[in-house]
């Protein structure tokens, strides 16, 4: 009787949250190639069974192994797991597009929209790699790296065109731990991943302003409104944002000192400059790339979402934080729905 080989992942790159899958995957029994950029960071992982670039104090799963070399990382994958910066994908691809292989399911955890095209991760993917939609999938929910690695509960919605491809890979990445459900909704499941970090600013310069919990709320609350106007008149269905890639990812987002989007918000609503903001929190945020994409695809699908674009002239420095607190609290009242 032949023995079946263990499903593979490739994982590309070795940031927080490609680390953070990583894991997950290899505890759940899956086979584990980390692609890191520089060889100091793979040989760590190798020898050592850390990543020092993000988690030095974890130690991760001994099979999990790491390589530079993309074509290596992608030999014989499954999957194929991307944890980039979603501004940097198209130009990534354009390399690793002719060493993924005939059969690989390409899994997306991007949560920005891309500035020039204002395309979601999975429409940029399809046009670099040519592969078929029902061949792309999205992981999204309320995903904390550090809790993860802490080995904390959690949660997150696959979406993918192909049902059966989606529940591949939740049985890939199903542990303990890490609960995944699964969706057809790509478009939901993106544009709720995406959205929330643009609300995840507004709510982080709230909280650095020192306004309470009653504003932080009401943020929250009408972002995820504005949030699921723009992703049904893209043509999600709207329960996907009252799900984990929606409501559970805004929440977490929104109210975590751990989240990179709140926390940047946090620095400007302290008074920081963009660039002084940057450099305090230092990895990438998503949602200050994102934010004029958002609100580019707002205009085109004729939805008001206010929040983002108040936080779009905040970035781009065309009102002030007293301004932007006062634009949003001036609006004239309607009806909730």
């Amino acid at each position: 009787m032949t023995q079946r080989r263990p499903v593979r992942a490739a994982v590309f790159s070795a940031g927080s949250w490609g680390t953070a899958v990583a894991k997950i995957l290899a505890d759940a029994g899956t086979s584990v190639v980390v692609h890191a950029r520089r060889d100091e960071i793979a040989d760590a992982i190798n020898t050592q069974h850390r990543n020092p670039g993000y988690f030095p104090d974890i130690e991760l799963p001994a099979a999990l192994s790491a390589v530079t070399d993309p074509a290596a990382a992608l030999a014989g994958a499954d999957f194929l797991v991307l944890s980039i910066p979603a501004q940097t994908l198209r130009t990534n691809l354009a390399v690793w597009a002719p060493h993924i292989g005939p059969g690989t399911v390409i899994v997306s955890l991007m949560k920005g929209i891309e500035q020039r095209s204002h395309l979601r991760a999975s429409q940029i993917i399809t046009e670099m790699t040519s592969v078929r939609q029902d061949r792309v999938a999205v992981l999204s929910g309320p995903n904390l790296a550090r809790e993860i690695m802490d080995g904390q509960p959690a949660a997150a919605t696959i979406a993918c065109a192909d049902e059966t491809a989606a529940h591949r890979f939740q049985k890939a990445c199903h542990t303990a731990y890490f609960r995944p459900y699964t969706s057809t909704d790509v478009i939901g499941c993106e544009l709720g991943g995406g959205v929330k970090n643009v609300i995840a600013l507004a709510v982080g310069i709230a909280s650095g302003m020192g306004l309470g919990h009653n504003a932080q709320a009401m943020l929250i609350t009408r972002g995820l409104a504005e949030t699921t106007r723009l992703a049904v008149a893209m043509g999600a269905h709207p329960a996907t944002l009252s799900g984990m890639a929606g409501l559970g990812d805004l929440v977490a987002t929104c109210s975590s000192p751990l989240s990179r989007n709140r926390t940047f918000g946090t620095h400007l609503g302290h008074g920081l400059s963009l660039q002084e903001a940057t450099a305090a929190t230092r990895q990438t945020t998503e949602g200050v790339k994102s934010a004029e994409a958002i609100l580019a695809l707002a205009r085109a699908h004729d939805v008001e979402m206010p929040i983002t674009h108040v936080i779009s002239a905040l970035l781009h420095e065309k009102v002030t934080l007293d301004e932007a607190a006062a634009t949003l609290m001036q609006r004239p009242p309607k009806p909730e729905r």
